[in-house]
């Protein structure tokens, strides 16, 4: 409880959802507060969570949950209209493309012997054999430039002071991005999971995004589940500072532990290594509070 108190997780997979997923927001609604946690961003990759976020915290009003959007084929892609009608909505965060990002499918469906597809890689499967078009999602084009849209967006997001999570776009797309978000006056910037192994970046790349104000995030399933060392994660957070970290858990997964456990497993691992817990406090709770305008 102690550990845990004041803490947010702004990368939580909750249903309902059309993929399958541990706990719905009743349940995390009732953890957050039984644990002592301030409170969650509810992450989809298909739909806008705002208006679910507006009925937990009616519910539960010492859960601060939070509303997102992700900038997939489902909402529209580079959609200002999508973005426009969530950030009316209450959403707080801007994810751009996740699984429908060029970069992303081009990874997952690389034909690479052994590489377990994710679960949404099987319904882009599903939908193509049905004829249904699952295009994906550049966000410059070969001249490496921003498209219009992305523009509009932006602006959008700078309006509402809401916060740009990079999502899995490429490292070519994700500097241009950050660069513009910056001179357009976009102050909250999160790097998506920075060590996984789709949005990988060196430490000199997230010192290089971090000069824009961009704040790294670190997830918990991504080195849970295998895709890297912990040490690596440990060696990244250490490198950056606390200032420039997020900590996350990105769980939610039918088959994972629960985001609260997460949250304290990767507080524990934080602590065994050496960091302070004024440090830590820093990554779970005073840098989330600050992106979110509390």
């Amino acid at each position: 409880m102690e550990l845990l108190e004041g803490v947010y997780d702004l990368h939580v997979h909750s249903a309902p959802d059309v993929l399958p997923r541990l706990m719905d927001d009743l349940e995390m609604g009732r953890r957050i507060i039984d644990c002592g946690m301030a409170g969650y961003a509810i992450k989809s990759h298909y739909f806008c969570t705002a208006e679910r976020a507006q009925l937990i915290k009616k519910l539960y009003p010492a859960c601060d949950a939070i509303g997102a959007i992700t900038l997939n084929s489902s909402t529209g892609g580079i959609n200002p209209a999508a973005v426009e009608m969530a950030a009316r909505a209450g959403a707080k965060l801007v994810w751009f493309p996740t699984c429908d990002s060029a970069h992303e499918r081009k990874y997952v469906f690389s034909g690479k012997p052994g590489r377990k597809l994710p679960y949404w890689a099987q319904i882009v499967i599903e939908m193509k054999e049905e004829g249904i078009s699952v295009p994906v999602i550049n966000i410059i084009d070969n001249k490496g430039k921003l498209s219009d849209t992305v523009i509009t967006v932006l602006d959008i997001i700078a309006k509402y002071n809401m916060i740009l999570a990079t999502g899995h776009i490429s490292h070519e797309e994700c500097f241009t991005l950050v660069k513009e978000a910056h001179s357009r006056g976009i102050k909250n910037i999160i790097i998506t999971h920075v060590d996984f192994p789709t949005t990988f970046y060196t430490i000199d790349e997230q010192l290089k995004l971090s000069k824009y104000g961009a704040i790294m995030e670190h997830c918990y399933t991504t080195w849970a589940t295998g895709k890297i060392d912990i040490e690596t994660s440990l060696a990244q957070i250490k490198a950056l500072g606390s200032q420039r970290v997020i900590i996350a858990t990105d769980l939610g997964q039918k088959t994972s532990i629960y985001p609260d456990e997460g949250m304290k497993a990767y507080m524990l691992k934080l602590l065994e290594a050496g960091i302070s817990e004024n440090d830590i406090r820093t990554m779970c709770v005073h840098n989330q509070r600050r992106l979110l305008g509390k």
